[in-house]
């Protein structure tokens, strides 16, 4: 189906620079797409984008989606078929510190790609990548689902559910049914995220330094899923904004139920293939955040056909073995890792009988 759709079209990616970003990039570019991105420079040091940056972009333009001029002269450049809107502050914590940046990079930077795409005429498709915290959590054991109310305590989770807001507000106004869909996802892991306070990312600076992990929270549970698995869902989202608007407008994609399990549960599964040390210590106890969220994949896996291909303990071993490709005594070539890694994903994606794998 991926094959098919994507070869040939052109796809345009806000937030390229970023750990989902790169990831959708290069699986993209192995479709045969042509794949332009717009972000702000990379947010870490290493990075994924500079790993597989290369062998996956037909162009790349440095922006801040919050300038509606560059970013609009940006897409008439590229006059894309599908847009991905990935770009925003990504980071619960760094929300209560930056709690405007956040503010304005989710809602104000999803208005002017909104309004920015509508200009593209009625053919084009847009992806809006929102969050699991868009929810109005009130600590339910069942998972949320898409007719839950949306909300949002903290900074980051407030801002993200006024971009599903305005999304929403886009689309009915002047996109009209079966052009744009906001997609919903869990905590995702997988190789090459190097953002500062996720788990695992803290987890590979800890052992590539020989030092101690500190979890804040390691009897939070999670929903885990591999990120592969939460992109194959943003891209089959896309498949189907074909203006009929047969498909719903939000979509949740998570792990199956074996994958809500805690921070020291994931841990300790990522230490089996990557043996170290972790201790707890409470934080500052400012960022307040929910020891329970789990989403409802009931929509996705009806509608759309969608499944997920790897469950929590597969999930985990692809995470360790991309990073200890990369930063073990001898280094892998990661354009060729990574290409594996799709096709072992692929694979095994057919085998539990996801629509897009065939």
């Amino acid at each position: 189906m991926f094959k098919e759709f994507y070869s040939g079209r052109r796809v345009a990616i806000t937030g390229h620079t970023g750990f989902k970003g790169a990831w959708l990039a290069f699986w993209l570019s192995r479709l045969g797409a042509r794949v332009h991105g717009f972000s702000l420079p990379p947010p870490t040091q290493p990075c994924l984008h500079e790993v597989l940056g290369r062998a996956s972009l037909s162009s790349s333009a440095e922006g801040d989606i919050r300038d509606l001029p560059l970013l609009r002269a940006w897409l008439q450049g590229v006059k894309p078929d599908v847009v991905f809107h990935l770009a925003a502050q990504p980071l619960v914590r760094l929300s209560y510190r930056e709690p405007m940046d956040t503010l304005t990079s989710c809602v104000l930077g999803t208005a002017h790609v909104l309004e920015a795409a509508r200009a593209l005429g009625p053919g084009a498709r847009v992806v809006v990548v929102t969050t699991d915290k868009v929810y109005e959590n009130l600590g339910w054991e069942h998972g949320y689902r898409e007719t839950d109310a949306l909300g949002g305590l903290d900074p980051y989770s407030a801002a993200k559910a006024a971009a599903d807001i305005v999304t929403h507000s886009w689309r009915r106004c002047f996109f009209g049914p079966g052009r744009v869909a906001t997609v919903r996802a869990g905590n995702v892991i997988g190789g090459g995220d190097y953002a500062a306070d996720r788990v695992l990312p803290d987890a590979v600076r800890a052992l590539v330094s020989g030092e101690e992990l500190v979890l804040r929270n390691p009897s939070s549970t999670r929903p885990w899923q591999h990120v592969l698995d939460c992109l194959a869902g943003y891209m089959q989202v896309a498949t189907r904004l074909d203006g009929s608007g047969s498909a719903p407008d939000a979509f949740n994609f998570g792990p199956g139920p074996d994958g809500s399990r805690t921070v020291g549960e994931l841990v300790g599964e990522f230490h089996r293939h990557w043996p170290g040390r972790w201790r707890h210590e409470a934080g500052d106890g400012q960022a307040k955040e929910s020891a329970l969220l789990n989403l409802s994949i009931d929509r996705a896996c009806a509608v759309l056909g969608w499944r997920p291909a790897w469950p929590f303990r597969r999930a985990v071993q692809a995470t360790a073995e991309w990073y200890r490709a990369r930063h073990g005594s001898a280094a892998a070539d990661m354009v060729a890792f990574s290409t594996r890694q799709l096709e072992e994903h692929r694979e095994d994606a057919r085998g539990v009988g996801a629509a897009w794998a065939g």
